[in-house]
């Protein structure tokens, strides 16, 4: 597994970048990989991968985010949509371990500051999908960095006090280590019968 930050260049996600050897071409990564970028984001309902969210005729929109593109070429859509749920329990860890305050929830591909209060709606910290290319499977999560304008109740690192590059290279490191150690557990057991 292979990470890169692309550090101080902001990039607009709009759905594009979740394509086979994005990572490749555009950043020289290659092979299983993450690059993480920050930037807003803005997915249309035409371009949603998520047919359940393109039926409601949602869109993604935050003026600024953390984007993590992740692709895996030995995995099919199964394993990846479970890799994209540790990846979210990754980016909760990360979080809660840089505001020891915050207790996150997910749910599901999903992650989540509770609010306390009638009538108060919980605060959507990020956005996840995961799809199959012809060649690989491809994990988008996005974590808000800040709140304004968003289309539901959202939460930001900025409104956190969390410090962007912090928050990114804890991620990038842990997901890969943990990336790293399934396959060397992988090569140390031996098989039964």
């Amino acid at each position: 597994m292979r990470g890169k930050y692309i550090k101080g260049k902001m990039i607009a996600y709009d759905g594009s970048q979740l394509r086979s050897h994005w990572a490749y071409l555009e950043h020289d990564v290659q092979g299983n990989s993450v690059v993480a970028f920050r930037g807003p984001c803005r997915v249309g309902e035409k371009d949603l991968v998520d047919v359940e969210d393109r039926k409601k005729h949602q869109e993604i929109y935050s003026e600024d985010m953390t984007h993590f593109i992740i692709e895996l070429f030995d995995s099919d859509l199964d394993r990846t949509m479970v890799i994209q749920r540790l990846f979210m329990c990754i980016i909760k860890e990360a979080i809660e371990e840089l505001m020891p305050q915050i207790i996150v929830d997910r749910r599901g591909d999903d992650l989540y500051l509770e609010v306390e209060g009638e009538g108060e709606e919980d605060r959507k910290l990020s956005v996840s999908v995961a799809t199959a290319s012809p060649v690989s499977t491809l994990i988008h999560a996005g974590v808000n960095v800040v709140s304004r304008n968003t289309p539901v109740p959202t939460l930001g690192l900025e409104d956190m006090d969390i410090s962007v590059d912090d928050f990114i290279l804890k991620v990038l490191q842990n997901f890969i280590n943990e990336m790293k150690d399934v396959d060397q557990t992988r090569s140390k057991v031996r098989g039964v019968i």
